[in-house]
């Protein structure tokens, strides 16, 4: 097996769990070896620390995959790996619809696995996570027997990894428009087209988390995508909700889903620039009981972290000034590089330039499908936030 020593400057951070190592770190690879392989690492001094898959070409060359050493990298691992994540998701709860598999979390990185009521999407993102692709199939075939498997490997991540973007059937076909259930309501899924894997399920538990502070409420949500947030809010009582997102798609979608669930009447999607609409609708002193916004990730670089700063706390300064006094801003940031805290001093920023007093309702994280692991900053990516504004 390749081996390969790390540099003595190597600090503890991979030693205490991490998985990832970066080219820099490494003092020596004693053996040829091609992209995808499996090799064995070991400290400065020959101490082992775990195996993982390497790829040159890749900022990040090693991601490993086990501590022991007597663990062997074959079709009976992938097997253990996927039957163990089930099982946790399980416990937690989560049956029908869940992320099976999170990546790092679950030990497996750059994996990315959703089940939705039988049907599964897979995102490989790393090299040498795609060479197992098929016994990763088959070991989906073995526990679950699918009604389908998908791939949604069009993402541009892959490509830093040498590999190319593409999506397609990992089953045999099937009709990749489908509905699921969630919190007693219903939802079309486009697991061929839709974001992502098709459906953003890292929010389902935060839902139900309007059920009480939405009832009599006039509703608005800034980026509602296909418009789970804002039917969840007619559900929970919510008089009238108006969504806004700028892809007309996303809007339909968002209507096909309030129809389905009865509340096509109550809620209305339009198809806007939300950013320039809380602008707008702000200085014309539209009022609301509760904003919602649930924004996409402003960025994926250190280096326009700044910007990303400063464009969250621009839409909830605005957001706060369209809410009526004791209402509420359910807000939330799937940007990764803003860290919880640095969340929150975002949102007190703009408090105070907007003149508002919170009160805090409640701070959760992505639904518990998607594990954080602590010293793993990247599993810990999704902020929502519930505030009283006065």
């Amino acid at each position: 097996m390749i081996k390969v020593q790390l540099k003595q400057t190597t600090g503890n951070r991979i030693q205490n769990g991490h998985p990832w190592i970066f080219a820099n770190e490494i003092k020596e690879i004693k053996q040829i070896y091609s992209a995808g392989e499996i090799a064995e690492i070991f400290t400065h001094d020959n101490k082992f620390i775990g195996k993982g898959y390497i790829n040159p070409k890749s900022q990040i060359i090693i991601r490993l995959l086990t501590r022991n050493r007597n663990q062997e990298i074959n079709d009976d691992f992938f097997y253990a790996k996927l039957l163990k994540a089930w099982q946790y998701r399980q416990r937690l709860g989560y049956t029908e619809n869940c992320r099976l598999v999170f990546g790092e979390a679950d030990d497996l990185p750059q994996l990315i696995i959703d089940k939705f009521n039988n049907y599964f999407v897979i995102q490989t993102l790393a090299l040498g996570i795609d060479v197992w692709k098929p016994v990763i199939v088959n070991a989906l075939q073995k526990i679950f027997n699918p009604k389908g498997i998908y791939e949604r490997n069009d993402v541009a991540v892959r490509e830093l990894e040498g590999l190319p973007q593409q999506k397609g059937f990992l089953s045999a076909p099937f009709d990749t428009n489908i509905i699921i259930k969630e919190n007693g309501l219903q939802f079309y899924v486009d697991i061929a087209n839709g974001q992502k894997t098709g459906y953003f399920l890292d929010q389902q538990d935060n839902r139900r988390a309007l059920q009480h502070l939405v009832k009599g409420a006039d509703v608005l949500g800034a980026f509602c995508y296909t418009g789970t947030f804002e039917i969840h809010a007619a559900h929970y009582g919510a008089v009238s909700v108006t969504g806004l997102d700028i892809s007309e798609n996303a809007c339909e979608q968002a209507r096909k889903n309030a129809a389905l669930n009865g509340y096509k009447n109550i809620c209305r999607f339009d198809c806007v620039n939300a950013f320039d609409v809380l602008k707008k609708w702000s200085k014309e002193g539209k009022q609301y009981d509760v904003v919602m916004l649930d924004p996409p990730s402003f960025t994926k670089s250190r280096a326009n972290i700044e910007k990303a700063v400063a464009g969250y706390k621009e839409i909830n300064l605005r957001g706060m000034k369209l809410i009526k006094p004791g209402g509420f801003l359910v807000t939330s940031s799937c940007t990764n590089l803003v860290q919880p805290e640095l969340f929150l001093d975002i949102i007190a920023m703009a408090a105070k330039d907007a003149r508002k007093k919170l009160r805090r309702v409640t701070f959760q994280a992505q639904s518990a499908d998607h594990p954080i692991v602590p010293g793993m900053e990247n599993t810990n990516y999704l902020k929502f936030l519930i505030v009283e504004v006065s």
